[in-house]
Parts: C-alpha cells; structure tokens; sequence
C-alpha cells in the first residue's frame, strides 16, 4: 500500500477541485448558482395557466353563494314578517320596527348591494294593514337562472 504525499492529499481531499485552492472565489458567486431566466419564465406560464383555470371557478362560486344567501335573507325576512303580522295583526311600518321588536337581530345586508338600506318594501293593497307586505332585493342583475335579483 502507497502512502499518500501531502500534495496528493491536497488534490483529493475534501474541498479539492476547481474553486477551492487558495485565493478562489466563494461558492456563492459560482457559475451554476440561481435559476435562468428560462426556467423563470416557464415557470410564470405555469403558474399563470393553473390561475386561468381556477379563477372562473372562483368567481362562479362566489356568485353562487351570494345568491344563496340573498335567497336565504329574502326567506328570513319573510318569515318575520309573517310572524310579526301573526302577532299583531298588522304588518310593520317599517323594516327597522322587525329589528326593534325583535323579531329581527338586525336588518341583513343585502350580498349583492353590500347595504341594509337597498330593500325595498312592498306594502300591502290596504294602507290600512302596515308599510312592509313583502320585500324584494334592490340588486340590479340576473341570477344564474335569469331572473333579476329584484324579482326574487
């Protein structure tokens, strides 16, 4: 068995090759470190790719939701209304005397409008009977059914 000269120690030892001898530069300024601006760029078109695919679902769910809690509103507000009219014999004067009779926590916002103040309130044929029959939403646009938002 050779014994191993110094200078060859030097040559295969740990930290030998190109870049490693004394005065080299450091292994952060390496020819190989970073990505091109190839691999950059394919990896934008992928990423933009995946977003063009699940945007239109996004927003299509979202529409969805909105119209499902307008929907759910409409009956919620209903249903007092017929409660208050149960009791009292009479229909409010208007929507904010559900929420101070309690028969509301409070007005919901309309998910379209983003306001409480954008329901419209049908009264009834007898002026006599209250304000509010029925209400409607003051949304301008159709539903994925293609009815307007105001006819619901």
């Amino acid at each position: 068995m050779r014994k191993m000269a110094a200078s060859d120690h030097r040559r295969n030892g740990p930290g030998s090759g190109p870049g490693s001898g004394i005065g080299a530069r450091p292994a952060r300024f390496s020819r190989w470190s970073g990505f091109t601006l190839i691999e950059l760029l394919v990896v934008m078109v992928i990423v933009s790719i995946l977003i063009s695919l699940a945007a239109p679902r996004y927003f299509n769910s979202l529409e969805k939701s909105k119209e499902a809690v307008l929907r759910q509103d409409l009956a919620l507000m209903r249903e007092a209304l017929d409660k208050f009219y149960g009791d009292r014999g009479k229909y409010p004067d208007t929507l904010d005397e559900l929420a101070s009779q309690k028969y509301l926590r409070s007005i919901p916002t309309d998910p379209f409008t983003e306001s409480a103040a954008t329901w419209v309130a049908i009264p009834p044929a007898d002026v006599g009977q209250g304000g509010v029959y029925d209400i409607k939403s003051g949304a301008v646009g159709q539903g994925r059914d293609g009815s307007e938002y105001r006819e619901w």
